[in-house]
């Protein structure tokens, strides 16, 4: 009967290690899986960002492109204002010999 007893309590014994053993696995797969879905969080948001700068970046190298042509055109438009001051200045001139 020892001999029973015995194999009961190895048997029993080997049981609660099997048990402890499987809790543990299971409580590294849910930390695991837990990880894992942050780490995917964490990837699609750097991914947006990487989306948002990318977009950021055009649209800045946009507006520059836009600053530029404003600019351009500002610096024809003084240019053109200023012949056309200039021109003007002789027609009153040509009118109104005095008035130099």
């Amino acid at each position: 009967m020892d001999r029973i007893n015995a194999s009961s309590d190895a048997l029993e014994l080997s049981l609660r290690r099997l048990a402890a053993a499987v809790d543990s696995i299971e409580r590294a797969a849910e930390r695991r899986m837990r990880y894992e879905g942050q780490r995917a969080g964490a990837e699609e948001e750097y991914a947006l960002m990487q989306d948002d700068r990318s977009r950021l970046a055009v649209e800045l190298d946009a507006a520059l492109d836009r600053s530029r042509a404003f600019e351009a055109a500002n610096v024809e438009a003084g240019e053109r204002l200023e012949q056309a001051a200039r021109s003007i200045r002789q027609i009153l001139e040509r009118m109104d010999p005095a008035a130099s």
